[in-house]
């Protein structure tokens, strides 16, 4: 993808590595029409973000995974849901009853076109036009899940396994354990998205750096591990979502002293699930 596209593939052509990393929610560019559409300000805006969780994955390309990444903002449209969970409210125009789908996230105002937020209300001065929708879901949502599919099959195909990470960040939990809050949350969709023994790696790493971590609760996975895992077919997606106190300064805005690390932790799971389903050899080297 070339700069300037809604997303970017970043790592070798010719994957060297079964692990896939994506990150749909820390796109930082604001189309003029999202901006102009908007009764807050941008930086409001920016709640929306995974904030510099971009920054974690170039640990795990350095060392050879790849890695696709949202440059779109998620204001604009949310790369980690049903292309059907549209809040009807928030679009000038008639959707079909099949074309909807109201889940919780919808209902909480964070469907794929979010609505509103705890700390500002409303987003948005007016609806959007219905030809606009359907070019987001068409322009971007659409060929960035294509592009994870077809990463995934190349990769699948190369090694005979393919391990996707969705990386995500999520605010400081109130969840705690008897060893202390809740750092990461590990998803699989409760066992749909990746096999037990990946997730059980996964949770053993982060646990071995003195982190403590959750599994499926409270975020269990989005679309993209619904969509792409199938463990079944030896293609395992995990969500991992990273307390952004972890890796953020105080004010939650830019990288902070310990973002180095937890990239490191990070490349460190991508290794260890490499070491997992790795033959020594690709199946199909071209």
């Amino acid at each position: 993808m070339e700069s300037g596209a809604p997303f970017i593939l970043i790592g070798p052509a010719v994957p060297v590595s079964p692990v896939l990393l994506t990150v749909p929610h820390a796109g930082r560019d604001y189309p003029e029409a999202v901006v102009e559409a908007a009764r807050v300000p941008v930086e409001r805006l920016r709640a929306l973000e995974d904030r510099f969780a971009d920054e974690l994955v170039k640990p795990a390309v350095a060392q050879g995974a790849s890695a696709i990444v949202a440059q779109v903002a998620r204001a604009a449209i949310d790369l980690n849901r049903d292309p059907r969970e549209i809040d009807p409210g928030m679009v000038e125009g008639t959707l079909a009853a099949e074309d909807l789908l109201l889940s919780g996230k919808v209902r909480a105002g964070l469907g794929l076109f979010p609505r509103r937020l705890p700390s500002c209300g409303e987003l948005w001065r007016r609806r959007i036009p219905l030809d606009a929708a359907r070019a987001r879901i068409s322009d971007i949502h659409a060929p960035y899940h294509a592009a994870i599919a077809q990463r995934l099959d190349l990769i699948r195909q190369r090694f005979g396994a393919a391990i996707l990470i969705d990386c995500h960040s999520m605010p400081p939990l109130p969840v705690r354990h008897a060893d202390g809050p809740v750092r990461i949350v590990v998803g699989d969709r409760f066992g749909a998205g990746a096999s037990l023994a990946a997730v059980d790696l996964v949770m053993a790493v982060i646990e071995s750096v003195g982190l403590v971590a959750a599994r499926n609760h409270p975020y269990a996975g989005g679309y993209t591990i619904d969509r792409h895992g199938r463990p079944r077919h030896n293609v395992h997606a995990i969500q991992i979502e990273y307390d952004r106190s972890l890796y953020l300064d105080a004010a939650l805005d830019l990288p902070g002293p310990n973002a180095d690390g937890c990239g490191r932790l990070l490349a460190t799971i991508a290794s260890r699930l490499e070491s997992m389903f790795r033959p020594e050899m690709p199946i199909a080297a071209e």
